[in-house]
């Protein structure tokens, strides 16, 4: 899933902070020198207002996308840009004077000299910070993986035309050549780390984000290495300059670097969306984490007393687009587990060994252990069945490595066993919980149906739906029928 790029304020967060301390020391500035006084705040209409300034900047932050493509705009353009910010914000301010019928008592002049000293100090600090920014940038090793697929005559200048706008939140970790096969070479400092007939197996077991393709008027677009990148759910730029059809995807116009791209992936999500799924961690997070705090208290004594070791049980998985890394639970199995996993595989329930599930697992803690019905009632069963032993992966939450809501992160031997369509549930966040999780996971054998379901999650995921999940999930957790 993609969020759509330089949209809104929740991307840009760090401008609208800065433009909140501008505004106040604007107001300051402009009571102190027009009405002599050394602390504005202490008045009491002075004081409201400063408030009914804040709640003015964030709505019209919210509501007016005033920060959109702000890393992309010029000076030029960020002066009228930021004139037309300062007015709505004023006015809004004006508005609730009026409304409240305080316009008359209070200082126009003030009120002037706020605007002007807001926009003067909103437009410095501004250009100031997205000019430490570039410099940044040119060491930032960036937040998403980007591999740039053009021909050995392009690359060079490809190259040049996407860092000329450092402000984007990717590194270029690879190129690939259509025309040429240089891999293991580098140009311009980006190894080139495939060509034509090896791109899709690097994709498909490397940690890609985004694909950009650049390819020269004399030639036709590659459109089966296309539509297997879309299939395998990774975001695919492409310059306008000629554009042929896709299968499947979402798509939208934007700009990367010096160029216009059309960009396709499985989903959009807006950074409203984003953030609402964000903060839905964050509070899951924190309380899950202080619940897991209060479980340590009374599990951890149990599983050393029964099998000595390490209460925490870490494992790298492979996450997002095929970035790795820690998985933490609460140890539910004995200490060899992961040897005597090779042991075990003939029995394993799910076909091809995309995933490991058995009926009876002998690696559980206290699986000797049977009730009167002949079912393992040790203390790892029952960490297992009650969903205690993911109550660590909280921290994964917090962290941002995972979401509450997402799909189950594949291990390092599962992840190179995928086809190209596989990877596709791996374009998002994997989560605590899912779709496949919540649709009968004990008796679905079949990978392809987790991947359909994962799938399907992606295609059509909204907060609403995280929502339905939880609840799901917290109903499975309460009737026991098994962990999630």
């Amino acid at each position: 899933m993609y969020k759509k790029s330089a949209q809104g304020w929740l991307k840009h967060w760090d401008f609208i902070f800065m433009d909140l301390i501008c505004l106040q020391i604007a107001f300051a500035a402009a009571c102190m020198m027009w009405l002599g006084r050394k602390n504005p705040y202490y008045d009491e209409l002075y004081r409201n207002e400063a408030i009914i300034l804040v709640f003015c900047q964030v709505a019209v932050a919210f509501f007016g996308q005033s920060f959109r493509d702000i890393l992309k705009r010029g000076a030029y353009l960020e002066f009228t840009r930021t004139i037309q910010h300062v007015c709505a914000v004023m006015l809004l301010a004006m508005f609730h004077l009026f409304i409240t019928q305080q316009a008359s008592t209070y200082s126009r002049m003030t009120f002037l000299l706020t605007a002007l000293y807001y926009f003067i100090l909103a437009y410095a600090s501004r250009q100031i910070w997205k000019g430490y920014l570039v410099r940044k940038g040119r060491n930032n090793a960036g937040k998403r993986s980007l591999v740039v697929i053009t021909t050995s005559d392009a690359a060079e200048k490809v190259l040049a035309n996407i860092r000329a706008n450092p402000y984007e939140n990717f590194a270029i970790t690879g190129m690939v050549l259509l025309d040429k096969d240089l891999t293991g070479q580098y140009i311009n400092g980006v190894p080139v780390v495939a060509d034509e007939n090896s791109v899709k197996d690097y994709v498909c077991r490397e940690w890609v984000d985004e694909v950009f393709l650049h390819i020269p008027n004399y030639m036709d677009y590659p459109k089966g290495l296309i539509d297997a990148f879309v299939v395998m759910g990774v975001t695919v730029h492409l310059t306008l300059t000629k554009i042929e059809s896709i299968s499947g995807g979402k798509q939208h116009v934007e700009r990367l670097g010096a160029y216009s791209v059309l960009t396709t992936s499985m989903n959009m999500a807006s950074p409203k969306q984003l953030l609402y799924k964000r903060l839905m961690d964050i509070v899951g997070g924190l309380v899950g984490c202080m619940m897991t705090v209060i479980l340590f208290i009374f599990v951890a004594p149990v599983i050393y007393v029964n099998s000595p070791g390490p209460i925490f049980f870490s494992q790298t998985r492979v996450g997002k687009n095929g970035r790795k890394f820690k998985i933490y639970k609460f140890r539910s199995m004995y200490m060899d587990a992961e040897e005597r996993k090779k042991e075990l595989l003939e029995q394993n329930k799910i076909k091809d060994g995309f995933m490991f599930k058995l009926d009876y697992d002998p690696r559980i803690i206290g699986s000797g252990k049977l009730d009167r019905r002949g079912r393992p009632k040790g203390i790892g069963h029952f960490i297992r069945r009650t969903s205690i032993d993911e109550f660590p992966q909280f921290w994964n939450v917090l962290k941002g490595d995972m979401s509450l809501v997402g799909t189950r992160p594949p291990t390092l031997d599962e992840w190179e066993k995928y086809d190209l369509h596989h990877r596709a549930r791996m374009a998002i966040k994997p989560g605590i919980t899912g779709m496949w999780q919540v649709s009968g996971r004990s008796d679905i054998t079949d990978f392809e149906e987790v991947v359909r379901l994962d799938t399907q999650y992606i295609e059509n995921w909204n907060i609403g739906l995280d929502i339905k999940i939880l609840f799901k999930t917290v109903m499975a957790v309460v009737h026991n029928d098994g962990a999630v």
